[in-house]
Formats: structure tokens, sequence, C-alpha cells
């Protein structure tokens, strides 16, 4: 594979990308060359600390997540029943777009009016955290910060064990 390298790297005029671009690629890859399976986020060891702190992570992400509840309210941004007066200016550039694909009065009316009702459906929405044991409330929290505690544990570098 570093046999095609400098050959590689010396078409690089000729399809338009400068040398300097990519001479860094060249010193990293024979650094590169003696790292193992073990190796975690480009630092010497630390792969099992790492793999252990993703699953702690996701299943204490899991469990904190899996107690919120999301409850929709009524639309009400300027009065009762205003939904319908929310959707003109987007169904107004969907026109305009579909009289004239490239008109940027109508790609703004589209993208402002999407974005006003879906800032309409995240301002009303209510989050709450349902109730729960003071034990499950640490435990999930132990497994989602243990897991990030230890993910930083594992790609920070480790000493090497010498071969047997």
């Amino acid at each position: 594979m570093y046999d095609l390298l400098p050959i590689a790297i010396a078409m690089l005029p000729r399809i338009g990308i400068e040398r300097s671009l990519v001479s860094g690629a060249s010193a990293i890859l024979p650094a590169m060359e003696n790292r193992s399976f073990t190796d975690a986020g480009g630092t010497p060891g630390g792969f099992g600390h790492f793999a252990l702190g993703c699953i702690m992570a996701c299943i204490g992400g899991y469990l904190l997540v899996n107690q919120v509840t999301v409850v929709g309210s009524y639309w009400d941004f300027f009065g009762g029943n205003s939904f319908g007066i929310t959707l003109l200016p987007m169904l107004f550039g969907i026109g305009l777009l579909f009289w004239r694909g490239r008109s940027i009065a109508g790609w703004i009316l589209t993208i402002a009016g999407a974005l006003f009702i879906f800032a309409g459906i995240i301002a009303n929405l209510h989050i709450f955290f349902r109730p729960l044991s003071l034990f499950n409330t640490i435990v999930l929290l132990v497994l989602l910060v243990g897991g990030l505690g230890l993910i930083a544990r594992g790609i920070q570098p480790h000493p090497r064990q010498p071969a047997e």
C-alpha cells in the first residue's frame, strides 16, 4: 500500500490538487503502521475502557430518556385555531416554486413557512420527567456519567504493554 503512495502524490498536480494539501498524509500513514485493535481515539491503548464507557453511557442515556414524557398541546400562536394561517406562507412559496422553480421569493417563503411551523410544533410541546425512585435515579446517572468518564479515560494515551 505504501508503495503506491508516492505515485499517487506525484499524480495529484495532474488532476488539479496541490501537493502541499496531501503532504501531511504521507507523514501520518507510517506512524499508523503500529496501531492495533486495542487503540482508541488515535491514542495507544484504552479500547476496553472506551467500549465499556460507550455501553454504560448508552444504557444510562436510554434509562434517562425513557423517563421523559413529551406531550403536545393545542396550537395557539395568535389565538385559537391559528394553525391554518401559519400554513399560508409555505403554501404560497410552494405555489411560486411550481410556477417558477428558481424563484428566490418562493424558496424564502417555503423555508420560512416550514421553519415557522417547526417552531410552532416545538413551542407547543410540554416535556415532563416522570417520577422514579432515588435508587433508579442514582443508577441511571452513575451509568451515564461513569460511562462518559470511561470514554474520556479510554481516549487518553495508555502505556504500551511489553510484548511477551
